[in-house]
């Protein structure tokens, strides 16, 4: 961004900034001095146009307010003081004092602060101002560097460089108390996570946001949360895990967003109408995306993030465990309950490595999610993209998405094959079973509960089905390979692998017939969980529950088409009513519409009126040598009535 037209771009950025919960103003004033972090540069605003800009350098330590952290703070500052009026170019302060020494160009190894001084006095309490986050003791200011042909790159230890005569003439156009906006990616209205400040998670019981509320707790931050499920009496063991790392319950009702609460987490489920919103708009508490808590976690430290849609949960889990079995210290926030965690007597969709970023933690794994399009948010050192198929958004739209996070990642780009188009794939490295691919899988062995193969001559035994489990074993050993960990330093730990909840997680066997609780709920998904039961069964009883209206409609044909071709005659097909979680999403179809569709194909199918309707059906028909298989996402009480369907089966034998 060299060049704008008309400063729209700039005027889109100055938006951004008025929109921060603790803006000054929420209108352009007279004179705004914005800071674009993500582009580098600096721009001011006269009564809405463009009147200057230039390039700048940012910290190269990121962007953030704690002292000591040499970072450049996000956020609203007014300029405190003008220093340096009149000095010659060049001239060298110190202590914000001319030493009487000029810097002519020659070259200097030493960081030089020159020419014009401009220091900058925060505005929002606990982000830029205050005790641990002050700009004005921090010694933040603009100033000219002899570091010229760094410009545009983030590369300062804290202060906003210019070259020297673009400070000069930004000096000649300011005055003391204008206001400055420094606005960086993603959401950075928040308070420093690790300070004193507590932060309000709005429906902590879901798995995107409890991992969150978690990992701040286990790295010792302060965090609390409501659920509505908590409010009625609903999941009290999960509640149990969250008070267990001090991660305190409120009510729903408002009442979390008091005292020294500094922030409030929602996600896109937490609708306007959500006490807690109300609250916070009300006093002024800013309001954070989970994803923009997510992508602070990921600039803090050298991240993977592992996106596709398919897949995520299970490689962002056997990153993680090789990473640990390796001995590299690494901590994981997903989406998925990681069996390994979770026998340690652990939620198990978080972890922390070590007690803060700064104290050398090994890797952080993350879950990065493309449904919302979040994703794009982040910076991580390295990306992973698994695949690209049809979900919540059309192919065209994940792909842009995933184009946009490999312009973001710092290290490496990694993907898979399956729909992942040329320009993602090239300079990337691409991981599968093709001749092209740079970690290619070879030797592929399947067997009903397990899979062998091999990566340049070295065997991987893995515990759990499925070539697209093998697949998923690719892109963790090619992401931590890219860390520095050996091919033979992985053997064992994906040899161990304990895999994730509800990902074809077997619950037992009664009456010879086995019962199965997964997470699967896009066509491609579904696809695979059937190929796998397949492998260990003599006929697949299928179970789905559609989540949302939205996505089910979106989805509808896919749906359709695959339990119409990847069953078999004498499989049986049902299908639940769709899961509804509340919201405003426009309620004028039923799964009974998907049923018909399946049944006018020459498939089995029945719509389930109930669950205790589905139960009896399910022991009436079940017999030895049959796998149930009972699929879904978001609603946390699938697991229990796959549960009860393999009590009433014992039950019934």
């Amino acid at each position: 961004m060299h060049t704008l037209a008309g400063g729209m771009e700039v005027l889109a950025l100055a938006q951004r900034a008025l929109r921060r919960a603790r803006a000054p103003v929420r209108e352009l004033p007279a004179r705004l001095l914005l800071v674009d972090v993500e582009h580098q540069r600096a721009h001011l605003l006269e009564n809405g146009q463009l009147a200057f800009s230039a390039p700048v350098s940012t910290s190269g330590k990121g962007i953030g307010g704690e002292e000591g952290s040499y970072r450049t703070p996000p956020g609203w500052h007014r300029i405190h003081a003008r220093i340096g009026a009149g000095a010659a170019r060049g001239t060298v302060f110190s202590s914000r004092e001319p030493t009487g020494e000029v810097w002519r160009g020659e070259p200097r190894s030493d960081d030089l602060i020159l020419t014009r001084i401009l220091t900058l006095e925060g505005l929002e309490p606990g982000i830029n101002r205050g005790p641990g986050s002050d700009s004005l003791e921090r010694y933040i200011y603009f100033h000219g560097t002899n570091a010229e042909d760094q410009l545009g790159q983030p590369v300062s230890v804290g202060c906003i460089r210019l070259s020297n005569d673009d400070v000069t003439a930004l000096f000649d156009r300011v005055r003391e108390g204008d206001l400055v906006a420094i606005v960086a990616p993603g959401d950075d209205d928040l308070p420093a996570p690790l300070g004193a400040a507590r932060f309000h998670y709005a429906g902590v019981g879901g798995s995107g946001m409890s991992a969150l509320a978690q990992f701040q707790a286990m790295l010792g931050g302060h965090a609390s949360g409501s659920d509505r499920g908590f409010d009625h009496g609903e999941r009290a063991e999960a509640r149990s895990q969250l008070e267990r790392l001090h991660v305190q319950v409120w009510p729903q009702d408002g009442s979390g967003v008091a005292g020294d609460c500094g922030a409030l987490v929602v996600s896109t489920a937490v609708e306007e109408t959500v006490p807690d919103v109300a609250a916070a708009r009300a006093r002024s508490v800013p309001i954070v995306h989970r994803s923009g808590m997510l992508a602070y976690w990921v600039s803090e430290f050298r991240s993977v993030a592992v996106s596709g849609t398919s897949g995520k949960s299970t490689t962002t889990a056997m990153v993680f465990e090789i990473l640990r079995g390796a001995g590299r210290d690494p901590s994981v926030i997903t989406g998925g309950d990681l069996v390994a965690l979770q026998e340690s007597g652990y939620w198990g969709n978080a972890w922390a490595g070590g007690t803060h970023p700064k104290d050398g933690s090994g890797p952080l794994v993350v879950e990065a999610d493309e449904s919302d399009g979040s994703l794009v948010r982040y910076q991580p050192a390295l990306s992973v993209c698994l695949n690209l198929t049809r979900d919540h958004k059309s192919e065209d739209e994940v792909a842009d998405l995933f184009r946009v996070l490999k312009r973001r990642t710092r290290e490496a780009f990694l993907c898979g094959e399956e729909g992942i188009p040329d320009d993602l794939r090239r300079g990337a490295i691409v991981f599968g079973f093709g001749a092209g691919a740079d970690v290619r899988g070879t030797g592929l062995e399947l067997a009903a509960a397990s899979a062998r193969f091999r990566v340049e001559g070295v065997a991987f035994a893995l515990p759990v089905p499925g070539a697209h489990n093998v697949e998923n074993a690719l892109g963790a050993i090619a992401a931590c390979r890219a860390l520095g960990v050996e091919l033979a330093e992985m053997v064992a730990p994906l040899a161990r692998f304990r895999g994730v909840a509800r990902r074809f997680q077997s619950l037992g066997t009664a009456r010879g017939v086995e019962v199965v609780d997964d997470f699967a709920h896009n066509p491609a998904k579904i696809a695979a969980s059937l190929a796998v039961a397949r492998l260990r069964a003599r006929r697949v009883l299928a179970i789905y529950q559609p989540h949302g209206y939205g996505p089910t409609r979106f989805l509808r044909d896919g749906f359709v088409d695959t339990f119409a071709t990847r069953t078999e005659p004498g499989d049986k097909v049902w299908m639940l009513e769709i899961f509804y979680a509340g919201g405003t999403a426009t309620r004028d179809f039923s799964s009974a519409d998907l049923v018909r569709d399946i049944v006018a194909r020459g498939r089995e199918a029945e719509f389930a009126p109930s669950r205790e309707w589905l139960v009896r059906r399910v022991v009436e028909v079940a017999e030895p040598g049959d796998l149930v298989l009972v699929m879904g996402a978001r609603d946390p009480s699938l697991t229990t009535f796959a549960r009860d369907l393999l009590a009433a089966l014992g039950a019934g034998s």
